[in-house]
């Protein structure tokens, strides 16, 4: 095969991966707004609310820890368009919800839709990551740094404009239009996965069960880092800011997810420029582990000083609109080089089984972050929530320091030639 030959099939696979992970990313925001904005329509508290996500991240834990396993023995391109199709499954399941039933039946109900979901979405979000360390061929990897910002960066800005979409389906057709308008369109997508090669991300060896812990030092610490950089930022997002802003702020529900909306979008596009904006501001060199001790000390600070201001009587909007657009930014920095790392570190034969358990850190980091900001902020407020915030990003931080320099073999270069 030509070099100009496998350019053209690699590009096109990086294509065909990203549409399928933004689809399915957009899907993935409404269906949370939609959930959320229903179901305290329907008079459920934000706690029963938040609630109704457990499932979504407990599973999601479970997920990454076998999908790098799957992946590796069956192929990425399955367990991209098998996360695609729970999607679809779950959003149809959730449209035969009755009103009627007893609460603690259709509690459970969604839950166990929301269990689908969070299968779903962390199949696909392995898949796609792991697919990138893939087609991006070896004699174009001063871009996987690039390439990898780009994919996830612009996730969260869809998955933003997925909040938007969902709150826009939801005053325009209803909840159960809205579902079926989402799984209709993901059904569409799925045809785009006759176009991978097969067997892509595939391990020809058999993987014992043990094999499922990553056995690279180097993967497990920053597995643990990334369960406290996640936590940071779940432990006020899920549950305490958007009560805190409908309940004592008393904005109403469309600026409510108008700002976590435009939080996201902001926090993808920053994730994106981070490897142009450290290229130019830092030495042209790849992320190094100096590079996110860094930023993780830096992002320890914010959470630290919106709790000071909140408690000393600062305006609460200014406070929390302008110290959470700044924990955005900084809190971007760190996870690109987060994404960076994990392929850095990684074989190539490796990369779905170190991917799917550096995943399924990030997914308990969440759950976490998920009960805790109910737990927290019933008991301590907003500000007890962005205090524990704080003292999970210490604790990213501590343990960043063990973090090795990549070696000269794994690092890859990332600072990209123009057009790539």
């Amino acid at each position: 095969m030509s070099s100009t030959t496998a350019h053209n099939a690699n590009l096109k696979n990086y294509i065909l991966v990203t549409l399928a992970y933004w689809g399915f990313t957009i899907t993935d925001g409404a269906l949370r707004l939609l959930v959320l904005l229903y179901f305290y329509e329907i008079g459920y508290s934000p706690l029963q609310v938040a609630f109704l996500f457990l499932f979504y991240e407990v599973f999601g834990v479970v997920t990454n820890f076998f999908g790098g396993w799957i992946g590796s023995q069956l192929g990425l391109k399955v367990t991209l368009y098998a996360g695609i199709g729970l999607q679809i499954f779950a959003l149809v399941m959730l449209s035969f919800l009755d009103r009627n039933w007893a609460q603690w039946f259709a509690v459970g109900y969604v839950m166990v839709s929301q269990a689908f979901s969070g299968i779903a979405k962390d199949l696909t979000k392995m898949s796609s990551k792991s697919a990138i360390r893939l087609v991006v061929p070896q004699d174009a990897q001063s871009s996987l740094f690039k390439w990898v910002a780009i994919l996830t960066g612009s996730k969260n800005a869809l998955k933003g404009f997925g909040f938007f979409l969902g709150a826009a389906l939801l005053a325009s057709i209803g909840f159960v239009n809205s579902l079926w308008w989402m799984a209709g369109g993901l059904f569409v997508l799925m045809f785009t996965g006759l176009m991978l090669p097969k067997g892509m991300g595939k391990i020809k060896a058999k993987v014992k069960f043990t094999q499922l812990f990553s056995k690279s030092r180097e993967i497990n610490i920053l597995s643990a880092a990334r369960f406290f950089l996640f936590g940071s930022r779940d432990v006020w997002f899920v549950v305490g800011l958007p009560v805190f802003l409908r309940g004592v702020l008393g904005w109403s529900f469309y600026q409510v997810g108008s700002f976590m909306a435009l939080w996201v979008i902001g926090y993808g596009i920053v994730q994106s420029s981070a490897p142009a904006l450290i290229q130019r501001f830092g030495s042209g060199r790849p992320p190094s582990t100096s590079t996110i001790r860094f930023w993780t000390v830096t992002l320890t600070i914010v959470p630290a000083l919106i709790a000071i201001a909140l408690a000393v009587g600062v305006d609460p909007n200014s406070a929390i609109v302008g110290g959470l657009m700044i924990f955005g930014v900084v809190f971007a920095f760190n996870s690109a080089v987060h994404s960076y790392l994990v392929l850095a570190y990684t074989d190539d034969d490796k990369v779905a089984l170190n991917v799917g358990f550096y995943y399924m850190a990030n997914s308990g980091g969440r759950l976490a972050g998920t009960v805790l900001s109910g737990l927290i902020y019933q008991s301590f407020g907003l500000i007890g929530c962005l205090w524990t915030s704080a003292a999970f990003v210490v604790a990213a931080a501590l343990i960043s320091l063990k973090l090795p320099t990549p070696k000269p073999s794994k690092a890859i270069a990332w600072k990209a030639k123009d057009g790539d």
